[in-house]
C-alpha cells in the first residue's frame, strides 16, 4: 500500500460533455500525472462535500488527464453535475485490480453494457484497440432505456471509427421515431441470432446495472460461457477505497481490493452478489 493513496491528488476540471439527461463526462487534469489500468478506480473527491468512487471513461494510455462519465444519483454526484470547468476537485488512486488483457489475447472478446455502465468498458475498448491485431474479434453489445440515454452516442452510431474492426449492436428498451435498431433489454441481442460468437475461445465482460449484469451472466452461461471466461465489475458501496471500511465485502473478499473485476466463477458461490 502505497501512502499517497490516502491523499488525493490536487485536479481541475477542463471540460464537461453533457452524455445524456443525467449522465456528464468531466475531462479531468491532475497537478500530476495518473496513470492507471483498464479495470482500475479513482475515489473523486468534491472539497467540502465527499469523495465517491469511479472508473475512468478514458484510455488508460492517457497519462495527463482522465475522463470520468458519471450519473446523477447522490449527494457528491449532485454536487459534481453542478460544476464547471475550473472548479477543483482531487483524484485517489489508481486503486483495485486490472482486466488480465494479456490473458485475452489471441481470444474473441465480447463487451456487454447497460447504461451508465458502457463507460468504465470504453476505457477497457480504448486499451484492446491499442493491440486490436491481437484478439479474434472484439463484440460490443449495449443497452440503455431510450435513444436519449445511449452513453457516447456518437461514438457508438460510428462504431468507435474502427469500421469492421468492431462488431457493434445497441438495442434500447422504448424506441422513438427516429431509432431503426433492436428495442428490448440487452440480454435480448445476446441470443444466437443477434451475437456470433466462439465461447469455447472467448471472454465476456459485462457491467452495468446488478440486474442486468445478473441476467447478462445467465444468458452467457447458456451460450456456453464457463464461469471463469465472465468478468464482471462489481462496483459495490465502496467507500474507503482500500479494505478497511467492509463496507463493499463480498463473501471474504472486497470490490475495493480485490476487484472491482472479478471473474463470475471466483464469486457464484457468494449469496446475493447482485444486491
Amino acid at each position: 500500500m502505497k501512502p499517497d493513496l490516502y491523499m488525493p491528488v490536487p485536479a481541475r476540471i477542463e471540460a464537461v460533455i453533457e452524455e445524456t439527461p443525467n449522465i456528464k463526462t468531466f475531462s479531468v487534469r491532475p497537478a500530476e500525472a495518473m496513470s492507471f489500468e483498464a479495470g482500475q478506480f479513482i475515489e473523486l473527491t468534491v472539497p467540502g462535500v465527499g469523495e465517491a468512487p469511479f472508473t475512468p471513461s478514458s484510455s488508460p494510455a492517457v497519462k495527463d488527464h482522465m475522463e470520468i462519465t458519471i450519473m446523477r444519483a447522490g449527494r457528491v454526484t449532485d454536487k459534481l453535475h453542478s460544476l464547471a470547468p475550473g472548479a477543483e476537485v482531487g483524484l485517489r488512486g489508481p486503486l483495485g485490480q486490472r482486466y488480465p488483457i494479456e490473458s485475452f489475447r489471441g481470444r474473441e472478446v465480447v463487451i456487454v453494457g447497460g447504461g451508465v455502465g458502457l463507460a468504465p468498458l470504453r476505457a477497457l475498448l480504448f486499451a484492446l484497440l491499442q493491440e486490436v491485431s491481437s484478439f479474434k474479434k472484439i463484440i460490443i453489445r449495449y443497452g440503455a432505456k431510450t435513444p436519449r440515454d445511449i452513453v457516447f452516442r456518437d461514438a457508438v452510431a460510428k462504431k468507435w471509427d474502427q469500421g469492421d474492426a468492431l462488431d457493434v449492436l445497441v438495442t434500447v428498451d422504448r424506441g422513438d421515431d427516429t431509432w431503426t435498431g433492436p428495442v428490448g433489454v440487452v440480454t435480448a441481442i445476446l441470443d444466437e441470432k443477434n451475437l456470433r460468437c466462439d465461447p469455447k475461445n472467448g471472454v465476456a465482460v459485462v457491467c452495468g446495472p446488478p440486474i442486468m449484469m445478473k441476467f447478462a451472466t445467465v444468458a452467457l452461461l447458456k451460450r456456453g460461457y464457463p464461469p471463469e471466461s465472465i468478468y464482471l465489475s462489481m462496483e459495490k458501496n465502496m467507500s474507503c477505497g482500500v479494505g478497511k471500511c467492509g463496507h463493499c465485502r463480498i463473501g471474504t473478499q472486497y470490490a475495493c481490493k480485490d476487484g472491482p473485476v472479478f471473474t463470475y466463477g471466483s464469486i457464484q458461490s457468494v449469496p446475493k452478489i447482485w444486491e
